[in-house]
């Protein structure tokens, strides 16, 4: 049995949204764990690029990971359409090089691959429910071709012998997120809008599209039991984080406007329209109940609350 003081815990892209809260919940619960960031100065980041293999071995060799939780990614679905190569080199050959060096350096630690429920894609649209870890992979965007492809691989390495645990995160969300995702482009508007910035007119794409929305500090919480804990490793840990509920944006939308108690006017602007939009995905999350005690535990309500909070303080400041 490991203990606490001895975890150490590298987490690649550690200054992004989900990192940052997956950094404050290991500082605050796992206080014992020594948690570092790859290309880490002394009391600075100097984040390394995940396509320079030798730099990478260099760290893992140092470093001597217990765990690694790989959340290092071109993130936006946007971002990897625009510049795809880019996105396969970083989300996929990125990956490849972390894993294989683990392998070589450190072939104890567990190697805590985030995924992404856009690898999905099509399975979604012939679905009667939530979709299970069953699902076939069937991505129909750039974004989640990348992370279909580097989950398959962490997959087939495992059966070399990488300690693998591999999560397929629904949407999430939360104070500090970019705009460029819904939840937080919704927030700016309706904060802007309250402190006077903006005209009480939202702008904005497909309503009608369904998607299983988490918190970020409910998501961070599984990957921290995957990095600390024992658990078991290999092929089959394989886990949805998802509330299995399934919210239309619309909705959100409403409810944003709603605590801003504001006259708020909705109109559609087609530059926010995606291309291929799965018109519902929401994902059944019992494996990760039932193997890592894991459920969502903030209510969206306040979710929202935090979020559009965050956004009125970012105002303030502008």
């Amino acid at each position: 049995m490991v203990g606490m003081l001895t975890h150490r815990i590298l987490v690649t892209g550690a200054s992004g949204f989900v990192g940052t809260a997956l950094l404050q919940l290991l500082e605050r619960e796992h206080a014992g764990c020594k948690v570092f960031e790859l290309g880490q100065g002394e009391g600075r980041r100097n984040p390394i690029d995940l396509r320079d293999r030798e730099t990478i071995d260099d760290a893992i060799r140092e470093i001597q990971p217990t765990a690694l939780v790989h959340l290092a990614a071109v993130a936006a679905p946007s971002d990897a359409r625009n510049a795809p190569r880019h996105a396969w080199d970083v989300n996929v050959t990125g990956t490849m090089n972390l894993a294989e060096s683990v392998m070589r350096h450190a072939p104890e630690a567990r190697f805590v691959y985030v995924g992404s429920s856009e690898a999905y894609g099509a399975s979604f649209q012939d679905a009667a429910g939530p979709l299970t870890e069953n699902a076939p992979l069937r991505p129909v965007n750039v974004y989640g071709a990348t992370k279909a492809a580097a989950d398959l691989m962490i997959g087939q390495m495992s059966y070399d012998g990488l300690r693998a645990i591999r999560f397929r995160p629904f949407n999430h969300t939360g104070p500090g997120q970019s705009d460029t995702y819904v939840v937080s482009d919704f927030a700016r508007q309706v904060a802007e809008i309250m402190s006077g910035k903006r005209d009480p007119v939202i702008h904005v794409g497909n309503l009608e599209a369904e998607r299983d929305f988490l918190d970020v500090r409910d998501v961070v919480r599984a990957y921290a039991t995957a990095a600390v804990q024992d658990l078991e490793t290999g092929p089959d840990c394989v886990y949805n984080i998802a509330s299995g509920r399934p919210r239309r944006i619309r909705d959100i939308l409403d409810a944003l406007i709603a605590q801003s108690g504001m006259a708020i006017d909705v109109r559609e602007d087609p530059a926010k329209l995606r291309p291929n939009e799965i018109p519902a995905a929401y994902g059944d999350a019992s494996r990760a109940r039932e193997r890592l005690n894991w459920v969502p535990l903030v209510p969206f309500e306040q979710t929202l609350a935090d979020v559009l909070g965050y956004w009125r303080r970012m105002s303030s400041l502008r």
